[in-house]
């Protein structure tokens, strides 16, 4: 593989192309100034203007949401797995049918595979403008957004009107349904109770690892984050490592696996075949099957990645069987 080939394969932090129309809360106040960004894959953006990066996906879709201070993202569900790390800033995860189920704060290298099939939603708690990186099972990410019904219902009012194709139109602009097309139909009573209203105790113990934690398993191998035996137990149809100064000795890769590495801190060397590229904070590098490569830390300083591996088990719901 040539550096240009390589090259073609990174996705530079400085980079990304945010959209701002991504979803169909785009325009409800509290969640009109939040920028989605589709890295890998086409993710599950209503927009046609989102911008996709890589158009090939390896199982898995890679995103990113940028918000400032007070934005939130509204309540929404997911058929595969939502697993979302902090880049930047200070997080609070919320879940329910109205978010009052539970909540959560997840501070900077934390992570939280979100379990499916609950509503859940998230807002920046900083000071500053925050990133949160996200992994979507499945190459077509489970096939879309389930909004909850309010979120759809305060949209309508601020001219956002979804279809039942998943495609978003906005009235402001003068758009309209096609002939023949008919609006996202709302959940019902009946159907709302296939998502339950999960309690704290039996989410932030079994699906969220937090930075130190993960940090200390890391100090001398890639550590374990989520997989069938991991920090974090399921099989959503990849792996999560956390890999750190420490974790590696000796090539990388060159198993029949794509392995996505999503830099968190600190500045990577990437070398493979005699090439090799700097990966910065948070950009994310798809390094295709059969290139063995070498990482080290290209300077002194806390260096820390995530590193993305894709499975031969199928995209889907949690796997609550394994906790």
């Amino acid at each position: 593989m040539t550096p240009e080939e390589m090259e073609a394969r990174i996705v530079r932090y400085g980079d990304l192309m945010p959209c701002k129309t991504a979803f169909i809360d785009a325009h409800t106040p509290g969640s009109d100034s939040k920028e989605n960004f589709t890295i890998i894959g086409g993710g599950v953006s209503e927009s046609p203007d989102q911008h996709v990066h890589i158009a090939e996906t390896p199982g898995f879709n890679i995103g990113a949401a940028g918000q400032p201070p007070k934005c939130r993202n509204s309540l929404h569900s997911h058929r595969t797995a939502e697993v979302f790390y902090v880049h930047k800033g200070r997080w609070r995860f919320f879940w329910g049918r109205h978010g009052t189920a539970g909540e959560v704060t997840l501070e900077e290298g934390d992570i939280f595979n979100i379990p499916t099939g609950i509503f859940r939603g998230f807002e920046n708690i900083g000071t500053d403008y925050g990133m949160i990186m996200a992994i979507l099972g499945g190459d077509d990410a489970g096939g879309g957004v389930i909004w909850a019904p309010q979120v759809i219902q305060d949209a309508t009012d601020h001219g956002l009107v979804l279809a039942e194709t998943g495609r978003l139109y906005d009235t402001k602009k003068g758009e309209a349904l096609p002939d023949g097309v008919n609006p996202m139909p709302l959940l019902t009573e009946d159907e709302l109770k296939n998502y339950p209203e999960v309690p704290v105790d039996e989410v932030v113990p079994y699906y969220i690892g937090r930075y130190h934690d993960m940090a200390a398993l890391a100090a001398n191998k890639p550590a374990d984050i989520i997989s069938e035996d991991g920090l974090i137990r399921d099989k959503p149809g990849f792996e999560v490592e956390f890999i750190t100064r420490g974790s590696l000795s000796g090539p990388q890769g060159g198993n029949g696996r794509h392995h996505v590495l999503m830099i968190h801190e600190g500045h990577w060397r990437l070398s493979w075949d005699g090439s090799e590229k700097t990966l910065a904070p948070g950009d994310c590098c798809a390094v295709p099957p059969g290139v063995s490569y070498q990482l080290d830390p290209s300077m002194t300083g806390t260096c820390s990645l995530f590193r993305v591996i894709d499975t031969d088990d199928p995209a889907g719901p949690t796997a609550t069987d394994l906790n």
